[in-house]
């Protein structure tokens, strides 16, 4: 129900005269207040299998940012290595995710959806007793799953075409490879839910079009999503040009392959001042032995610039935040999507939280953050998160001047409100 003082509020924001108390935006306790329009929910949803991020517009247009799901047969998924499920397991990972969405959008199906790229925790992974769709052509998981009960419009992937064909791939693994399942799956849904008319197209970095406010464009300019990066293209930050980062690849030898991580989808959010940066896993950190084409995030940073919200790539795992993109996008705030004990890693954290690449400060949220991890980082974690359990949302006000970050509790499916952080000016000001 839309509130007086929700309209007065905004008003007041889009005016300049005044910030809004926490208060305002949310209470304690309480359902988070609705979506009015003109502002930019974030919503980071939290199911512990996987990352899935909605995102709702300031006309109402709405985008799914991945909807992973693990294998609940791995004994790695419910091992005390991985965060257990939330709220709980009476539910599959998509049905928790089709439900949060349908709490907090404004309409009955999703405008956009966006796979980062294709892992399990990304997209869903096949096994054999995962439901099946009414008329038995798919499994239901991760996407498949959330965009059966729901509904796309548009689906958004990297060309998957690259570096080669996945059939070519499949092929030369068993027949009962679980990856094959997945793929064949995942097609099969593809194939389904276009016969029914949804759009299926391959994410083209340097766009900042492709994605668009489909409901009132005309009454927010000042709001554009700009495509960063897929597969090996990566935008040059000047008008719609892209380079393409990685070698040619030879299909008969594996080392001149990129691996799924670093072919991620990554784009920015853009609402007047305020700006939002995801990636996927894309990695930004070169081990031993690796080809040096596989830091994607110094080539991305060059691009992006400074931000006020950045998730954090491949959930802060070790391959990632290398210091040039952290010292380049200096965000206020990090993001941290988290379902097991090796997110983050140890040093990541020092990285981002370093005021030797760039000063400030800096609030950490995370959706999960196991104590294993905690006891062996010690008081850097206290010092550095905010929150480090729940779903996160970060709101942003009509004009884009000033966002909050609210943490909605995981524990159950009502949702309440736990924290409130803010008021967070943009830096674009």
């Amino acid at each position: 129900m839309k509130s007086v003082l929700t309209l007065i509020i905004a008003f007041i924001v889009v005016a300049g005269a005044a910030q809004v108390p926490a208060t305002a935006i949310a209470t304690i306790g309480q359902p988070l207040p609705a979506w009015q329009e003109g502002y930019l929910d974030l919503h980071h949803i939290n199911t512990g299998r996987g990352n899935a991020a909605f995102y709702v517009l300031p006309d109402g247009t709405t985008l799914l940012f991945d909807a992973g799901e693990l294998d609940p047969t791995d004994p790695r998924t419910t091992s005390k290595r991985n965060t257990p499920e939330r709220p709980d397991s009476s539910r599959h990972p998509y049905e928790w995710i089709a439900g949060y969405i349908r709490s907090v959008a404004p309409g009955k199906s999703i405008d956009y959806a966006l796979i980062s790229h294709f892992h399990d925790d990304h997209f869903g992974s096949w096994y054999p007793a995962a439901p099946v769709s009414a008329d038995g052509r798919f499994a239901l998981t991760g996407i498949t799953g959330v965009g059966d009960l729901l509904g796309i419009h548009t689906l958004l992937t990297r060309d998957w075409h690259y570096p080669v064909d996945p059939a070519v791939l499949l092929a030369r693994r068993p027949a009962a490879d679980h990856y094959r399942h997945t793929w064949d799956n995942y097609l099969a849904f593809v194939a389904a839910r276009e016969a029914k008319g949804q759009h299926t197209e391959f994410l083209r970095a340097g766009s900042r079009t492709q994605i668009r406010l489909v409901h009132q464009p005309e009454k927010w300019r000042a709001f554009y999503v700009q495509n960063v990066k897929s597969n090996g293209w990566i935008w040059t930050g000047r008008d719609s040009t892209v380079q393409q980062h990685f070698p040619p690849v030879d299909p008969n030898d594996r080392k001149t392959l990129p691996d799924e991580n670093p072919l991620s989808n990554a784009i920015v959010i853009h609402y007047g001042p305020f700006s939002y940066y995801t990636g996927g896993d894309n990695p930004g950190n070169v081990f031993l032995g690796d080809a040096p084409w596989r830091d994607v995030e110094t080539d991305i940073s060059k691009a992006v610039g400074e931000v006020d919200i950045a998730t954090m790539d491949h959930h802060g795992n070790r391959d990632a935040l290398n210091e040039t993109f952290i010292k380049t996008l200096k965000p206020r705030v990090w993001i941290e999507q988290v379902w097991t004990a090796d997110h983050p890693g140890h040093e990541v954290l020092i990285r981002a939280t370093s005021q030797l690449l760039y000063p400030g400060p800096r609030d950490l949220f995370a959706t999960n953050f196991m104590e294993a991890n905690e006891l062996v980082i010690g008081p850097l974690v206290g010092n550095a998160y905010k929150s480090r359990q729940g779903h996160i949302v970060v709101r942003v006000l009509p004009g884009g001047s000033t966002y909050y970050i609210v943490i909605l509790d995981d524990s159950n499916e009502k949702g309440l409100v736990k924290q409130v952080f803010g008021p967070y000016g943009s830096k674009g000001k």
